[in-house]
């Protein structure tokens, strides 16, 4: 038998997990919020994907059951917490804080390192492309190279 002090104690002790006030509820969060603890402490709203949600719900109705309309519909789930015990409950907050967990960082794109290394693309580099800047922004003419000197004379 489950209570909310197991509740707390077992979501606190996930990776990366704090706890804040939502409402009149105390939430946990991760990345999003993957659980919420009600204010009178006997249940709890758990979120799992719709088919953990339905496994759940199916496998033990006394302790899970789908909340109404769209916050079920996206697996948002009510656990009586007298009728879990607290292997059954970490269980549940685990599969619901590996949803919620921070994503792994995905390499970056080959394109944005292009761009991070200060190189730009071939076509900027192209002296076909390249247009006479404003009299302000204009780099010297003498500093530039001979064929781009020309191309600057011409355009200005």
């Amino acid at each position: 038998m489950a209570d909310a002090a197991d509740f707390r104690r077992i979501a606190l002790s996930l990776v990366g997990v704090a706890e804040y006030p939502h409402f009149d509820r105390r939430a946990f969060k991760a990345r999003v919020t993957f659980a919420t603890l009600a204010p009178d402490e006997l249940s709890a709203n758990i979120k799992f994907a719709p088919d953990e949600q339905a496994l759940k719900c199916a496998v033990a109705p006394d302790a899970f059951a789908a909340l109404d309309k769209a916050w079920g519909r996206r697996g948002w789930t009510r656990a009586t917490l007298a009728a879990l015990s607290e292997p059954e409950l970490r269980t549940a907050l685990e599969i619901a804080w590996r949803h919620g967990a921070a994503k792994a960082k995905k390499r970056p794109s080959r394109r944005s390192t292009w761009r991070a290394s200060g190189r730009r693309s071939r076509r900027a580099r192209s002296p076909d492309l390249i247009r006479a800047q404003p009299a302000s922004r204009s780099p010297p003419i003498a500093s530039s190279p001979p064929r781009r000197r020309a191309r600057l004379e011409t355009a200005l």
